[in-house]
């Protein structure tokens, strides 16, 4: 089994964090066949100073699959 970024790359991932939910496949931490995330912890950030909607809010651990 390979192994990239705490995921592996058959059918599921043994190593997907289930506390961590995502479906943006375009990030390389995401698990290939699971939506959940491979980082044991994520960043949430906010570019507005009162934050009042989901929009207003970012995964500041994205980074972009290669």
């Amino acid at each position: 089994m390979e192994y990239k970024n705490g995921c592996c790359s058959s059918d599921s991932c043994d190593i997907a964090n289930k506390s961590i939910g995502c479906t943006v496949t375009q990030c390389e931490h995401h698990c290939k066949n699971e939506n959940y995330c491979s980082l044991s912890k994520i960043e949430v950030v906010t570019h507005e100073s009162n934050p009042t909607a989901i929009q207003c809010t970012d995964c500041s651990s994205f980074k972009l699959r290669s």
